[in-house]
């Protein structure tokens, strides 16, 4: 495992992080000893990146994460998410970016995560009815009353990220990032770097598309959120199942699987970017954390932007890490 820091003056993680939505059960089945295995066995493989959100399963995987990293507490960096709030376990999630509101995000985290402070916290930036500044002036309050660490923001715009880093540094942008999915606008991209903002890469595997078991004629689960995508309907991966060949063949030809070189794209992408996928399978985290050894060629990288047809949005939806 190769390590880095989330931006430049932030904690040391390794290069790739453990996202946890596949431990809601929203892909899948997901049981609670089957998830506390993958978790421990990611901080055996030397993740200290884990990614959360207090809306996930109700609370349920901040709670997993926080009982195995309790006797590791101080080698792993956890983040985790207010500002969204969810109707119902599978639900749909309505922004709520009030300060009173961050308030009860931060402190039932912390009871959840059994820990005295949150070493990021982000705020999503999906409420139009909340304005940016004094959201993130109660955070800040709450950084100096140390129940946080440090901030983030889950999408929003340049404009929007300026205003935020005005009132308090921001330490990482967490934005939907693949090869195959939603791309973040490159205006996005370029405040981040600008403001010296590490960019944390939701979805990298493109829910799971990119790692080539999801095929054209694959059926999903019932009660599996893809199902309600329209990126995984049929016809839309059927159109989509030539581009993925030819990047089963650039990974072929380099040894490595499909996913992986998908995440070591975004590993080789200018600026600061951290991938977090997330998985229920144990054999799948050692690929993905396989990915952060991969060195690309000269030309690969770009080869590998052109496959897929980018959907790049200013502001894209609220990441599910």
């Amino acid at each position: 495992m190769r390590y880095t820091r989330l931006g430049p003056s932030g904690p040391v993680i390794s290069s790739v992080g453990l996202g946890s939505l596949a431990l809601t059960g929203v892909y899948g089945r997901s049981g609670t000893a089957g998830a506390d295995r993958l978790i421990r066995s990611a901080l055996d493989a030397g993740v200290t990146l884990f990614d959360t959100a207090g809306f996930y399963a109700g609370g349920r995987v901040e709670s997993l994460i926080g009982r195995a990293v309790a006797g590791r507490r101080q080698e792993v960096t956890v983040t985790t998410r207010g500002g969204v709030r969810r109707h119902g376990p599978r639900g749909t999630e309505e922004p709520d970016g009030r300060p009173e509101s961050l308030d009860r995000d931060c402190d039932a985290s912390l009871r959840r995560l059994g820990t005295g402070r949150i070493d990021l916290f982000y705020l999503d930036c999906q409420d139009e009815h909340a304005a940016v500044e004094p959201s993130v002036a109660r955070l800040s309050e709450l950084v100096a009353a140390g129940k946080i660490g440090r901030l983030g923001l889950t999408g929003g715009t340049p404009r929007q990220v300026r205003r935020a880093h005005a009132v308090h540094p921001i330490t990482a942008l967490a934005v939907e990032y693949s090869l195959w999915g939603r791309r973040p606008a490159p205006g996005l991209l370029a405040t981040a770097r600008e403001l010296g903002i590490a960019v944390v890469a939701a979805r990298p595997l493109g829910r799971g598309f990119l790692t080539g078991r999801i095929g054209p004629h694959a059926d999903l689960e019932p009660g599996d959120w893809r199902r309600a995508d329209p990126r995984f309907d049929p016809a839309a991966r059927h159109a989509e199942a030539s581009r993925f060949k030819a990047l089963e063949a650039m990974a072929a030809r380099l040894d490595v699987g499909a996913g992986r070189l998908a995440l070591s794209w975004l590993l080789a992408q200018d600026g600061h970017v951290v991938p977090v996928p997330s998985t229920r399978d144990p054999v799948h985290l050692e690929m993905n954390l396989s990915a952060s050894s991969v060195e690309l060629p000269d030309g690969t990288r770009e080869a590998l932007s052109g496959l897929f047809t980018p959907r790049v949005a200013d502001r894209p939806p609220p990441p599910l890490l």
